[in-house]
């Protein structure tokens, strides 16, 4: 096929036996790691623990990437859609108050596949917020919880950091189509999420301008009780980083961003704390449960 399913519209030719353009992933699902996980929202973790399904590969590529060995590096294991059905029922079973699809863009029509039939729980789609609408208007009915990145607001640290300087027209529009198809965010009496958007911002080490802007956005743009908002503080540097990005996220300027976040009255939603900019926070990736 040639791919056209992610904003880079890169036109590579996929095969089932070679991968190319920015994903580098073939024609098929790649997959590296599937197991509980306690480590995302509490409305999505709960007590047991989210499904989560890490996909290998990426279409965007950020420089400071905390699972590289996957996205970078391309590591995991080949499945077909039936057999990434199989996992998800088996997550299931073992209790995943949802099915978290973890960077599954480039993979969206096979997972859909899979996606076939309803599972018993929320389906999340987990991804860094760079999707066509085209792209995700398919995913209709399919999808009850989108978790979309907004990474940038500011042409500059996207296009240094990311190679994508279209980034913030693209995941706002993205992000409208999401709240569009599962609308305001529900959660249950069991303090579970059942449906909606939850706009996630990874403050980086002396970005704080880009951080502001994303608030900014988020802030103005969305009605209050629409989206849930999750600043992050797990950054943690990568080999190989330079500059700012050498550095843990200290605690001044993450208590600035809370601050802000505050004052621009995003009160619904999640802040992390220092303690999560640790390694062991980031799964290994080992083939497990794929």
């Amino acid at each position: 096929m040639l791919c056209n399913i992610c904003p880079r519209r890169c036109g590579a030719e996929r095969t089932e036996t070679r991968g190319g353009g920015v994903c580098a992933m073939p024609a098929g699902i790649v997959a590296a790691k599937a197991m509980l996980h306690q480590w995302e929202e509490p409305v999505l973790s709960g007590t047991n623990g989210a499904g989560c399904i890490f996909f290998s590969g990426c279409n965007l590529g950020c420089a400071f990437c905390q699972n590289g060995r996957i996205s970078h590096e391309n590591f995991g294991k080949v499945i077909s859609p039936a057999h990434l059905r199989e996992i998800m029922e088996g997550l299931v079973s073992q209790g995943a108050h949802c099915i978290d699809l973890v960077t599954p863009t480039h993979f969206t029509p096979w997972v859909l596949e899979a996606l076939d039939q309803p599972l018993p729980v929320p389906v999340v789609w987990n991804s860094s917020g760079y999707e066509r609408v085209e792209t995700l208007k398919t995913l209709e009915g399919k999808v009850q919880i989108y978790l979309p990145d907004l990474k940038y607001a500011m042409e500059r640290p996207a296009r240094e950091l990311s190679a994508a300087p279209d980034y913030f027209e693209v995941a706002a529009a993205a992000i409208d189509e999401m709240v569009r198809q599962v609308g305001a965010y529900q959660i249950g009496e069991d303090g579970l999420m059942k449906s909606g958007v939850i706009l996630r911002h990874l403050v980086l080490p002396g970005q704080m301008e880009n951080t502001k802007r994303v608030i900014d956005y988020v802030s103005s743009h969305f009605p209050p009780k629409t989206v849930l908002f999750s600043l992050m503080s797990q950054y943690t540097p990568q080999p190989g980083s330079t500059g700012a990005l050498a550095r843990r996220l200290n605690e001044r300027e993450y208590r600035t961003a809370v601050q802000y976040m505050r004052d621009c009255g995003l009160t619904d939603g999640f802040c992390q704390e220092l303690s999560s900019a640790k390694e062991e926070y980031t799964p290994i990736f080992d083939l497990q449960g794929v």
